[in-house]
Parts: structure tokens; C-alpha cells; sequence
């Protein structure tokens, strides 16, 4: 299937998001999908670090959806 994977900037304030990354890729499965958003978030070399990143669908429909410090709980972050 094909995924867009978005890496976005949260302002905490009013929780606008700003888009610093996006990629179009191909995926066998939704898990699949996640492992690659991950290897990216890695791998990428984006203007600022991200905060979250969200993957969707062609049509749009939103697969995963996370804040890297949510899920990192504190770890530091090795990417970006």
C-alpha cells in the first residue's frame, strides 16, 4: 500500500503543527508502515526535530499517529 509519513513540530501553546518532513513510500501492512516511519525518523535529516509524526494512507485515513516523547517517555532522543 502507499503510506505518506508526515514529521511535524507542536506548538504547545495552541497545539498548531508545522510540518518539518514528508515521505511517500510503499508498505506491505500497517505495521510494516510504522517500522518504516521509525527507520525514518532515524535516518532523516530534517530542518528541526520533530515532535510527532503521523502515517496515512493514500486515501488519507490515518494508520498510526504518535509524539515521540510520548512514547520515548524521557529516553533521549537519538534522531534529528
Amino acid at each position: 500500500m502507499r503510506i505518506v509519513i508526515e514529521f511535524f513540530r507542536v506548538r504547545q501553546e495552541d497545539g498548531a503543527h508545522a510540518v518539518v518532513g514528508r515521505e511517500t513510500e510503499d508498505a506491505f501492512d500497517r505495521d510494516a508502515a510504522i517500522g518504516r516511519a521509525w527507520a525514518l525518523a532515524q535516518a532523516l535529516d530534517m530542518p528541526q526535530r520533530p515532535d510527532a509524526l503521523t502515517v496515512t494512507d493514500a486515501e488519507g485515513r490515518i494508520l498510526y499517529s504518535c509524539s515521540f516523547d510520548a512514547v520515548l517517555k524521557g529516553e533521549e532522543r537519538s534522531f534529528v
